[in-house]
């Protein structure tokens, strides 16, 4: 694409990537278990959200958690502690399994039959930059209609295609100077 950046940061330019943004307020929106997975609340609350049905925990086998049933319980009554290894895997499924769950809700709220969300653009941070190298880039807002492949590629967890969604499908719709917002400091919006 014509006005992507390839060598961003190099005057001291500093924000992340849109799509990380958007990643990240997604995931806000999901509402993820606040309670470190390291404490016992916290692993107890995962364990519940995946287990407490046969179709939970076929989700979280396919999420890649391989434990036997009977270890689980264990955890569950407190007889075992899982590993590190097994605390990543528990942790790796509970999001999976949780994004899945909520994509269809947040496509819903989001798309709002039709009218779409309104997205805040905050620039990106040039406060270390040069004067003479700085660019004019302002607070921008955009109602974005179709957030289909955006959540499709958020509860996939697939970070190029989030990229390629939210670039191709909402950022260039900012007008002629759109790669000045590839990196931005904040995407917001509320669902």
């Amino acid at each position: 694409m014509p006005e992507r950046n390839l060598e961003f940061g190099k005057y001291g330019a500093r924000g992340l990537k849109g799509h990380e943004a958007v990643a990240r307020r997604l995931d806000t929106l999901a509402h993820f278990v606040a309670t470190p997975i390291t404490q016992r609340r916290g692993l107890l609350a995962r364990l519940h959200y995946l287990t407490r049905t046969a179709h939970a925990r076929q989700a979280a086998r396919e999420a890649g958690l391989v434990v036997t049933d009977a270890t689980i319980n264990k955890w569950l009554q407190g007889k075992r502690t899982p590993s590190k290894k097994s605390l990543q895997q528990i942790e790796t499924a509970y999001r999976t399994v949780r994004r899945q769950n909520v994509a269809r809700y947040l496509l819903a709220r989001l798309n709002r039959a039709g009218r779409g969300t309104r997205v805040e653009f905050h620039p990106l941070n040039q406060s270390q930059v040069d004067r003479p190298r700085q660019r004019v880039v302002e607070y921008r807002t955009l109602n974005v209609r179709h957030w289909d492949r955006i959540v499709e590629a958020w509860a996939a967890d697939d970070d190029q295609a989030l990229d390629e969604a939210w670039v191709s499908g909402v950022v260039v719709d900012l007008g002629s100077q759109w790669g000045q917002y590839e990196y931005v400091t904040n995407i917001g919006f509320a669902a």
